[in-house]
Order: structure tokens, then sequence, then C-alpha cells
């Protein structure tokens, strides 16, 4: 019977170290705050917005759930207009923003203190979506008073949105005010770059790989689509050998590479400034994995010049890899087949 009850607790131990574990990757609450009744007319009911209750408590947070390709949220509805429910104006510029313009205030964790500020994310919901700009922060930390006009703290998983937003979603006016939604962020370009010929005989025409073109315009990006579990991308293939197409040496170690080797470059936003390099990601395709390391960044943001063998900038979803990876993945090398592959891929 006591070996009986041992077992019982320890399971009861083990069943509790592994809810916390679980909770440690959730967003846990900050603390909280006690409402307090807001003066007469100071709270505006636009939108039929919440009022802060007296002596009602409020749970607080400082961070929101992970972002995903699709992360769930709560899309809710505010005026960002002056004399609105959104109280001042957007933090993001300290200014108001019209009802007719697709605006979004996101909660205090996803907010980034203002690092996603005039960014645009993709709001899909009710079989639409909608690109939306980011001004302001949908405060998770504080509330219930003239700042906040009186309203409690925002929950941890919002999208506050304009009107525009959702008349963009085709939700009828009678239902807004919540709505269950998964939004992206977008990447959107960051200019462009107009394409010169190489000079004859400083290309290298290893694996097909294109040429710039005089006067043609090329688009660059400073970022890249978000990073997911199974992160969709377009697999290239790439000399990391002296002499080869890569161009100079790889950016991560100033080394090349062996051919043989299973290695890659990462378009710009994914090659996060270095923060990658010498990490082994996962890549999926032509139903095999195989694991590369990161050694070099495919510019997404510079082209057509010496340091980059005189290709145009890379686009900003490419894993571009060592012919070494394309072999793993069993894909019949040949002038058709090997160039240009859909994949997926982890770290």
């Amino acid at each position: 019977m006591a070996m009986k009850n041992f077992h019982f607790v320890l399971f009861l131990v083990l069943l509790a170290t592994t809810s916390l574990e679980i909770n440690a990757q959730t967003c846990k609450p900050s603390g909280g705050i006690r409402g307090r009744k807001p003066p007469p007319g100071e709270c505006n009911r636009e939108n039929n917005s919440d009022c802060c209750v007296q002596g009602k408590f409020y749970t607080t947070y400082t961070c929101s759930p992970p972002v995903t390709g699709d992360t769930k949220a709560t899309l809710t509805i505010n005026s960002f207009q002056k004399g609105g429910d959104g109280g001042g104006p957007s933090e993001c510029d300290n200014r108001y923003h019209s009802d007719d313009t697709p605006v979004v205030a996101l909660s205090t964790g996803w907010y980034k203190g203002g690092d996603r500020c005039h960014k645009y994310i993709t709001i899909n919901g009710n079989g639409r979506s909608v690109k939306a700009m980011v001004v302001d922060e949908c405060d998770s930390t504080m509330g219930c008073d003239g700042d906040h006009d009186y309203q409690p703290p925002c929950p941890n998983n919002i999208v506050d949105a304009s009107k525009a937003v959702w008349k963009a979603l085709g939700v009828s006016e009678d239902n807004w005010g919540d709505l269950d939604i998964t939004w992206t962020e977008c990447c959107k370009p960051s200019g462009g770059m107009w394409g010169r010929e190489p000079p004859s005989g400083e290309r290298d025409g290893d694996n097909n790989s294109d040429c710039c073109i005089q006067g043609k315009f090329y688009t660059t990006y400073t970022c890249s689509p978000p990073v997911t579990s199974n992160t969709k991308a377009t697999l290239t293939i790439n000399s990391f050998q002296e002499g080869g197409d890569g161009g100079g040496p790889s950016e991560c170690d100033e080394q090349y590479h062996s051919d043989d080797t299973p290695v890659v470059a990462l378009s710009t936003g994914w090659y996060k400034g270095g923060d990658r390099c010498h990490k082994y990601i996962t890549i999926n395709g032509n139903g095999r994995s195989v694991k590369a390391m990161v050694v070099d960044e495919c510019d997404s943001t510079m082209g057509c010049d010496d340091d980059h063998d005189y290709q145009p900038p890379c686009p900003n979803n490419i894993v571009d890899t060592s012919k070494a990876v394309w072999k793993a993945l069993g894909v019949s090398e040949s002038k058709d087949n090997w160039g240009e592959m859909d994949i997926t891929w982890r770290e």
C-alpha cells in the first residue's frame, strides 16, 4: 500500500513538473491592477468598449504568445481618430489615424516596444485577408486611467483594428467586436536597384546562375518571411568553392567550402546578420530531408557587382545550397532538375 502511495505521489510530481515545463513556454501573467471607476464622461463607449469597474482585478502581461507563420489572435475594434475610444494619439508616430485606414494596435508583447511600428501585418479572418499597418500598442501592462481612456489592460493576444480592417474582412457591422483571426508579418520590399551588365569575362557561369541585365530593375529586401516549424522556401544551387559562382569566401568564416559538404546561404532576413552562422537547419524536399550548416548570406539587399559575382539581389525566401544538399535530397542531376525547388526548412 505504501509503495502504491509512493507511485501515486511520484506521478503527481511528474505531472506538476510537466505542467510547469509547458507553462514556461507560454505567456504567463506579470501581475494585475485594481479597477478604478472612470470619472463621469471620461470613458468613451464608442465601439462598445469596456470601462473599468471599481475594485475589479485585471490581469496584466508583459508578454504575448509566440509569433508563428499563422499567429492566433482576437480581433477587436478601436477608433484611432481624434476623440475616438483609442484615447490619445498613436504611440508609433504621435498621430491620429482615420477609421477608413487599415491600422492596428498590438498587445504589448507583440508590439515589442515599437519594433513593429509602421510594419505591415496580414490579418486572416472571415475567409478573407487584409494588410494593415501597426501604429499603436494595446497596453497589456496598464489601464484604468486617463491615458488609457479608463479601459482595462489589454489581453495579451489582441489585434485592435480600425473599422477599415473589419470592412475589408467583410464582417457585417452588427457583428463587429470580437473575432478569432490569425495574423502574419509581411515582408515588403525595401527598395530596388538597376542592373549592370557584367564586364567581359567577369562572370562565372557555373550552375546556370543568372547574370544581371543592364537596365533591369531588381527588387531588394532587408526582411524574409517569418520562420516557423516548416518555413516555405525556394531551394537554389550554388558553389561555395574557390572559383565557383558563389563569388568570394563565405561570410560566416571567410572560408571556401567543398561542393561535397552540405552547406547553405540564407536570404538576408533569415541570415539575421550572421546570428544563424554555423547553425544547422533541416531541409525537407523531394520526400527526403537533410541537415546543412549555414555558412553564408544570400544577399537580398545588393547585387550586380564583383562581390556578388554580377548576380542580381537574392529573393527574400531563398535557401541557396551546395550540390551535396541536392544529392542528399535525391534530386537527379540534370540541367532541368537542379536549380530551383519548393522546400520547407526548420532550425
